[in-house]
């Protein structure tokens, strides 16, 4: 299964989850309780929370897309060749390599969301994930600035 269905199944899956836990809390209103209406209004707010959470990460990864795209256009994709161990991820020392090349061209060029979107794929490849989404938003910040 590609990313982008896991992400739609778990937007649907979600949306059926939000929909039932929001029927809850609108019967918890309507017994005129105040502590089921308190809890209510409670689990009415998760539902809401989880959609707006849904919808940023659905949103990233719609943006990461496009500047893939758009930088694969241009040339300028990094290309996939580190070396791999037998259960498929990549060597620790090749990641390491790769990523001093796009550290410094992100300090030469900090400006342009091209180096960013690249040092985010180093940082992915390294398995820092919360740096590399970290440098993605900054290459989307820096893309959406043109």
């Amino acid at each position: 299964m590609t990313a982008k269905r896991a992400a739609i199944v778990i937007a649907v899956v979600f949306v059926a989850y939000a929909v039932l836990l929001g029927w809850r809390g609108v019967l918890l209103i309507g017994t005129g309780d105040p502590v089921a209406i308190g809890l209510g209004v409670a689990v009415l707010v998760i539902p809401l929370l989880g959609a707006y959470l849904v919808w940023r990460e659905l949103q990233f990864g719609r943006r990461t897309e496009e500047l893939a795209h758009e930088l694969d256009l241009e040339g300028g994709l990094p290309v996939d060749d580190l070396p791999r161990r037998p259960s498929g991820r990549i060597e620790r020392s090749a990641a390491d390599a790769a990523f001093a090349q796009y550290q410094a061209e992100v300090e030469a060029a900090p400006d342009d969301w091209r180096t960013w979107f690249r040092l985010s794929t180093a940082y992915d490849a390294a398995g820092d994930r919360r740096r590399a989404r970290a440098s993605m938003r900054t290459a989307i910040a820096r893309h959406d600035r043109l």
